[in-house]
C-alpha cells in the first residue's frame, strides 16, 4: 500500500456539476489521486467520508460535526483504518466573522495549532464585494508554519493547494492535515 499521506503537497479540487452533496478529489504532486472525498447530502451534520479512491470500496478517514448547527463547529477526523481519532479541526465563531480562524486539536482535544485566512482587509473584500479573490490560509503549530492552503483563482472549480513544505519535522499529522484543506474547501466556498 502507498503511503498517501508521505508528501509534501497536495492539490484539493472540487467536483463541478454534483447536485447534492460534495465530493473532493486530492492529488500528489505528479497529479495521481490519492483520496476521493464525499460530502453527504441533506444531513443535519457536515459528514465527510474520504476514500482511497473514486470506487468507494476503501473507507479511511470521516469528518464529522459534533453537533447539527453551530457557528462554532467542531469536526472530529477519525482514522477508520486504524478505529483512531486523529483530532478534531474547530471554527472560532465569532473570530471568523471578519477573518476565518481554525483551531487543530489532538485526539485529547487539547489545541495544539491554528489555521488563520491570510489577511483581514482580504477577507473582508471577499465576504462583501467579491468572492473572486482567490484565499489563502496559513497553518502554525508552536510559532511554525507547518502549511499553507491557498485557493487557485478559478470561479468555475475550487482548487487548493495544501503545501506542508516548510513542516521539516512532520508536526501535523498529515491525515488531519488534509482534512482541514478538504474542511476549508466544503465549508469556506459557502460563504461568497
Amino acid at each position: 500500500m502507498r503511503d498517501r499521506f508521505g508528501h509534501s503537497q497536495y492539490l484539493i479540487r472540487r467536483q463541478v456539476l454534483k447536485l447534492f452533496g460534495g465530493a473532493f478529489r486530492v492529488y500528489d504532486p505528479s497529479g495521481e489521486l490519492v483520496l476521493f472525498a464525499d460530502l453527504k447530502a441533506f444531513r443535519l451534520r457536515e459528514d465527510i467520508s474520504v476514500y482511497a479512491d473514486e470506487a468507494k470500496l476503501t473507507e479511511i478517514l470521516t469528518i464529522k460535526a459534533r453537533q447539527i448547527i453551530d457557528f462554532a463547529a467542531a469536526y472530529d477526523v477519525v482514522d477508520v483504518t486504524k478505529r483512531e481519532k486523529v483530532g478534531t479541526l474547530k471554527r472560532r465563531g465569532l473570530k471568523s466573522l471578519l477573518r476565518d480562524e481554525w483551531v487543530f486539536m489532538d485526539a485529547q482535544d487539547d489545541d495544539i495549532g491554528i489555521i488563520t485566512e491570510d489577511s483581514a482587509a482580504l477577507a473582508l473584500v471577499r465576504r462583501f464585494l467579491t468572492n473572486l479573490i482567490p484565499q489563502t490560509f496559513h497553518a502554525e503549530m508552536d510559532g511554525r508554519r507547518v502549511c499553507t492552503y491557498k485557493q487557485h483563482f478559478n470561479p468555475f472549480v475550487l482548487k487548493l493547494e495544501a503545501d506542508f513544505s516548510e513542516d521539516f519535522a512532520t508536526s501535523l499529522d498529515r491525515r488531519l492535515g488534509l482534512a482541514a484543506g478538504i474542511l476549508l474547501c466544503a465549508i469556506e466556498r459557502r460563504q461568497g
